[in-house]
């Protein structure tokens, strides 16, 4: 996700090819949507009618939300004014209805209550004013409404590898922890069993190469700093 100075950061042109590749879509974005779904309660496993996605890129995340919630309409915002040209072809996938919005996702442009699902896949982090996007996101989504967020932690993000080749706001970077504290504070339900800490590989900052050729011990959940946090949140039906 790109976009406008002070409310984003450009991706660097390494991450805006990465993530039209076949590799994001099958080894990030489709692994990320299938423990999401897994993450969702029960009693909310229901038809989104409508859903918003945040920061669609090159729109791979489009046509699989269409494949995994057979919506009626999906709505996607990316800043970045380039990204509705690299979506075409994806687009063209959906079976759903499609509408594209270029806002910045601390001023959504869209009424209240507006919304059935929100996803949010590793576009958070590219955000500069967090704290206004997820009141944003808890303003569109109706009650009863679920956001699916998907991020990579801090710990990521100040890698060295990461940092050579990706683009990011560095100081507004936030822990597993954080994240959680943060949309909670927003108003939303997240409940234990409806978090994920995955420690994939490709998410560490030696790529796993030390743990594979056993020069470094596993790190266990609980005791290591996470790189990535996956959560499913709701929308209380009836807002305190």
């Amino acid at each position: 996700m790109s976009g406008k100075k002070g409310v984003w950061v450009k991706e660097s042109y390494f991450g805006i090819w990465f993530l039209g590749t076949h590799t994001w879509v099958r080894s990030v974005l489709r692994v990320a949507i299938n423990d999401l779904v897994k993450l969702i309660p029960y009693k909310k496993k229901q038809q989104y009618p409508v859903i918003l996605d945040i920061g669609f890129g090159h729109g791979h995340s489009l046509w699989l939300l269409d494949e995994y919630f057979n919506p009626e309409t999906i709505i996607g915002l990316d800043v970045d004014p380039d990204a509705k040209h690299r979506a075409k072809k994806n687009i063209s996938k959906c079976k759903c209805s499609v509408e594209l919005q270029g806002s910045d996702a601390a001023a959504i442009d869209l009424p209240d209550v507006s919304v059935d699902m929100i996803f949010c896949h590793q576009s958070f982090h590219h955000l500069m004013n967090q704290d206004e996007a997820i009141k944003e996101f808890f303003r569109v989504l109706k009650p009863g409404g679920v956001l699916l967020f998907s991020e990579s932690c801090r710990r990521y993000i100040h890698s060295f590898i990461i940092k050579l080749l990706f683009r990011h706001p560095m100081d507004v970077q936030k822990s597993d922890i954080e994240y959680i504290n943060m949309i909670v504070g927003a108003g939303f339900v997240v409940n234990r069993t409806s978090i994920s800490r995955p420690f994939l590989w490709w998410s560490l900052p030696d790529l796993g190469l030390l743990n594979y050729y056993g020069l470094k011990g596993k790190e266990v959940e609980g005791n290591r700093e996470e790189t990535m946090v996956n959560l499913v949140a709701y929308k209380p039906v009836v807002v305190k």
